[in-house]
């Protein structure tokens, strides 16, 4: 049986993301207060916007936690929540297009961007699909439902267009599906399958290229499709070992493009310096080895296959970031989890990370006599 301990969830890994989002409150400021004014004539609009994402995120975790029944293992919120992830994605394509996408439903001046959703209700999908279906799940019968799931909700989130997260997905996916022993030659076929279609759509989009091209030319296009990443490296450059001070980079006076989003790793690097931009790769380190731990202690194949899963989504995504910010990789879009500014990403967060410590207060035990 389980046994739940409303005190004896991961302190550590509490910890770990209060500070990280006291940092990344800090930083939103500090990157977005001047772009702020400009705009809205009011300095703190944006760090204002991250503390409300910021409240509800915390109000939804806090309310999981002291939630005794895991009613994220009910099949009914699973398959609810997956539903509601497809409606959500598909009204997205009536909606006005903002930036020549059509990410985000736009609710009385509100805006949701229903890919975050999508994250957590297929991981939750596959999870409880796999935990169901361990004695067949090699069965081509039984993978093929996961696939198209997956697939479909794939096309929807490129079709946005958000090719980063789309990508992210189908790697935490792909990855629970092998974690819960999918055989290999499966997972490759697969692999190959969803391959072809991203590269498909890579061509299907100029911009996409352009970006692939600049990843592998740098310096080939600094005022064009490298510019972002440029400037990118240029901040970190310059923030040198300790950085030039909090409040004090100067990419952030419009050299950098979404300086407060997709790049505020480097106003961390230029503000910090190599102390701070270090400092955030151990708190993220830190936050995996305790999702780990929460993993491997989960009193079920359903809720360690949710831990594995809900974890890598957040450290898979910030690796990434990190790395786009640095020049490792193209640019895709994708926020730094708990750090960008952006609230639908930050409350669907801060969901799973009230998800992982409910996790963390069930253990397997007996009852007493």
């Amino acid at each position: 049986m389980e046994i739940f301990r409303r005190t004896g969830f991961d302190k550590s890994f509490s910890l770990t993301t209060l500070i990280l989002i006291s940092f990344g409150l800090v930083m939103v400021f500090s990157s977005s207060a001047i772009l702020s004014n400009e705009i809205y004539q009011r300095p703190f609009n944006f760090f204002i916007h991250q503390l409300v994402g910021a409240g509800i995120g915390l109000a939804l975790a806090i309310f999981v936690m002291v939630t005794k029944t895991p009613f994220y293992q009910s099949s009914i919120f699973i398959y609810g929540l997956l539903f509601l992830s497809l409606i959500l994605l598909s009204a997205c394509m009536f909606m006005p297009a903002i930036g020549h996408t059509n990410r985000w439903l736009v609710f009385f001046g509100l805006r949701f961007q229903p890919s975050e959703l999508a994250k957590i209700s297929l991981i939750l999908f596959i999870a409880k699909y796999l935990s169901r279906k361990k004695e067949n799940i090699n069965e081509l019968s039984s993978l093929a439902v996961p696939i198209t799931v997956l697939m479909i909700f794939i096309l929807l989130i490129i079709k946005e267009p958000d090719y980063g997260t789309a990508i992210l997905i189908f790697m935490i996916c792909a990855t629970m599906l092998f974690i819960g022993g999918v055989k290999f030659s499966y997972f490759l076929y697969t692999g190959i399958f969803f391959l072809t279609i991203f590269i498909f759509y890579l061509f299907q989009a100029s911009y996409r290229l352009n970006r692939f091209i600049a990843f592998l030319s740098p310096t080939s296009d600094t005022l064009g499709s490298g510019y972002q990443a440029f400037q990118s490296k240029l901040a970190i450059g310059s923030g040198g070992l300790f950085g030039v001070g909090p409040g004090q980079s100067t990419q952030k006076l419009f050299f950098l493009p979404y300086a407060h989003t997709d790049y505020i790793y480097s106003i961390v690097g230029e503000e910090f310096g190599f102390i701070g931009a270090v400092g955030v790769l151990f708190l993220f380190g830190l936050f995996l080895w305790r999702g780990l731990v929460i993993t491997r202690n989960a009193p079920n194949l359903f809720t360690r296959l949710l831990a594995a899963g809900l974890t890598m989504a957040i450290c898979t995504q910030a690796l990434l970031n990190i790395s786009i910010v640095l020049g490792l990789g193209p640019a895709t879009g994708l926020p730094l989890p708990l750090f960008s500014f952006g609230r639908s990403s930050l409350v669907c967060t801060l969901f799973s990370i009230g998800i992982l410590l409910h996790i963390s207060q069930r253990k397997t035990g007996q009852r007493r006599k």
